[in-house]
């Protein structure tokens, strides 16, 4: 048995950093080596959750770190404290729902981490709630919003925060494709009685993705019976999906009607400033130090959602390893201009340029006011969005106060129609396309 150096373990560390950027998290700095026995390097770790990340994405990493810092062929390998492990699996149950499908939940996910803008707020004030006294506060919670905003992060909060506070101690959390393997599954072996005790003896029950259920009669049927077998027991129902309720194809009414029941909460497009702050918040979880001007520019640029804002800061990461190590507005123009964004013109520039020339804010064009004054200008918007942007109709409704795609169709088509008929408009629409292009032009110098 050997100690590990103090100086051998921050050349493992400082290894990882360097090579594999992309896998390090701000809590690496709590890792501790333990002993050195027989050629495997024993790493400690805080908690299960951690672990399970580590042996998931980072042995290799680590083993190399350790091989390259000692001279030897080491192995790495990670544990927590038994009391910690026990903690986590509680009363044995939840080990055998991760054998069974149950998702990692990842250690960053964690409301510390969650930045809420207004885009947000409700749905994280709600699983903030839920986590503090499920079953009690909104059940069901319903979550819905397109990809890469941020529904997952939440549902992972809840369980990281309800397994803290001690809340529940039986939770499992799923994705829908699980819950319907599951059941085809205990179907063809006639196992429906362990199914239902899996499914219905949680005091909280999480599914991602629940949308997936649509257009699966028997697995909906089955479904529906779980869920008022735990909601008449007073256990928590968490679900999330791309969409709302109503808006699921092929989900029965009595479905739809009971995930109404509770709260429904929409995550829509984050705003700028919203936009700023997550990368801030995901620049200081990789440790990485970003400059105020290169966090503005690429939140200008990237508006589709947050994993495209985080993978931008991670290639950015990677590319400043390959030059002096600083990321600058230059280093950022090019990452940008590679990903083919750094020259395209965004919606926040078309509100821009639109709520100059009509005198309204922002905030109008996101409300539900259908005054001439505040309708034109946000179909003016939408259509621009549509021609200049690549982004979808979904995604430029989403914009402007969460709007459906059949809305933003209806804008396009409006004020299609009207500039051809109106030589005007026309000529106005022209005056912004062109100062678009400019501002464009100027990005790119």
């Amino acid at each position: 048995m050997t100690a590990l150096l103090p100086s051998d373990w921050a050349d493992i560390i400082g290894h990882v950093r360097v090579n594999h950027p992309n896998i390090v998290r701000g809590w690496f700095s709590q890792l501790e080596p333990v002993t050195l026995i027989g050629g495997v390097l024993h790493i400690r770790a805080r908690n299960p959750l951690q672990v399970r990340y580590l042996d998931d994405h980072c042995r290799i990493a680590f083993t190399e770190g350790a091989q390259a810092a000692l001279g030897q062929l080491v192995t790495a390998s990670f544990e927590t404290d038994e009391a910690a492990s026990n903690g986590h699996t509680g009363n044995g149950k939840a080990m055998d729902f991760e054998l069974s499908g149950h998702l990692e939940v990842n250690p960053d996910y964690v409301f510390e981490n969650f930045v809420v803008g207004p885009n947000n707020r409700l749905a994280h004030a709600a699983s903030v709630a839920v986590a503090e006294s499920p079953g009690t506060t909104y059940n069901p919670l319903f979550i819905h919003g397109d990809v890469g905003l941020g529904k997952t992060h939440l549902l992972q909060a809840i369980c990281h925060q309800a397994n803290q506070l001690g809340t529940c101690a039986n939770t499992l959390y799923i994705s829908c494709e699980t819950f319907v393997n599951h059941f085809i599954e205990a179907v063809e072996r006639g196992a429906m009685k362990e199914f239902r005790y899996r499914y219905r003896e949680v005091d909280m029950l999480v599914i991602d993705d629940i949308q997936f259920l649509g257009e699966r009669e028997r697995s909906q049927e089955e479904f529906f019976h779980t869920f008022n077998t735990l909601h008449q027991g007073r256990k928590q129902i968490i679900l999330s999906a791309d969409c709302s309720p109503a808006e699921i194809p092929s989900l029965e009414d009595r479905l739809v009607s009971r995930f109404n029941s509770g709260l429904v909460a929409s995550i829509d497009m984050p705003c700028l400033e919203t936009r700023m702050a997550i990368i801030r918040k995901k620049a200081r979880l990789r440790c990485i130090e970003v400059d105020e001007s290169v966090v503005k520019l690429v939140a200008e640029q990237i508006e589709s959602n947050i994993r495209d804002l985080e993978g931008a800061l991670v290639k950015l990461d990677a590319l400043s390893q390959t030059r002096n190590g600083k990321i600058d507005l230059d280093l950022a123009r090019e990452m940008l201009q590679s990903n083919g964004t750094s020259h395209a013109i965004t919606v926040q520039q078309i509100v821009d340029v639109v709520t100059n020339y009509y005198s309204v804010r922002l905030a109008d064009l996101q409300s539900k006011k259908r005054t001439k004054s505040i309708t034109l200008p946000r179909q003016v918007c939408m259509y621009l969005a549509r021609e200049m942007t690549s982004h979808s109709l979904e995604e430029v409704g989403g914009f402007f106060g969460g709007r459906d795609h059949t809305t933003v169709l209806h804008a396009h088509r409006t004020i299609g129609a009207t500039r051809e008929v109106d030589p005007e408009f026309d000529s106005v629409l022209r005056d912004m396309t062109q100062s678009l292009r400019h501002r464009r032009v100027e990005v790119a110098q």
